[in-house]
């Protein structure tokens, strides 16, 4: 459904270790062909999971996965909240766990707040992110086809 290109405008003022985490990944390819694999209506969209969220496979694992790097502390902040377009790092229950994994807002999310990890904020290509196809359910697993990230690149 989502065609286009999606710029994310990274902070390593806010974020330092999310964004190295991320921008590694991105350079190595990680996030090539991974699917958004989770997406709530009004909320948010979820991918980067590198190990079991690749498009073309199967996908009933994804969410689950990571890569072999470790996980990262939080680096929350005040400065900062959860509104439209806002990037965070999805996490495990230990605010510590965040990794691979990450999320684009919808709208307002403000309840997430000091909760999660903002690390980037999207600048241009909104549109492509509100036309991402959505899942079902209460966590909004999304079943195949889903969209996915072509190519992700970093560019300083």
């Amino acid at each position: 459904q989502a065609n286009g290109t999606v710029v994310i405008d990274l902070l390593p003022d806010v974020a330092p270790q999310h964004v190295a985490q991320i921008t590694t990944l991105a350079k190595e390819g990680a996030y090539d062909g991974v699917v958004f694999h989770r997406v709530i209506d009004g909320f948010m969209a979820q991918t980067g999971d590198v190990q079991y969220g690749k498009a073309g496979g199967d996908l009933g694992m994804a969410g689950r996965g990571g890569p072999s790097k470790p996980d990262i502390p939080a680096e929350f902040t005040n400065a900062l909240s959860f509104q439209r377009g806002v990037v965070g790092m999805a996490r495990a229950q230990d605010p510590n766990s965040a990794n691979s994994q990450f999320f684009i807002t919808f709208g307002d999310a403000s309840f997430l707040d000091g909760q999660y990890t903002i690390f980037g904020k999207v600048i241009s290509g909104m549109e492509v992110v509100d036309a991402i196809k959505r899942g079902e359910g209460r966590n909004g697993e999304v079943s195949a086809p889903a969209d996915v990230m072509v190519k992700v690149s970093v560019q300083e």
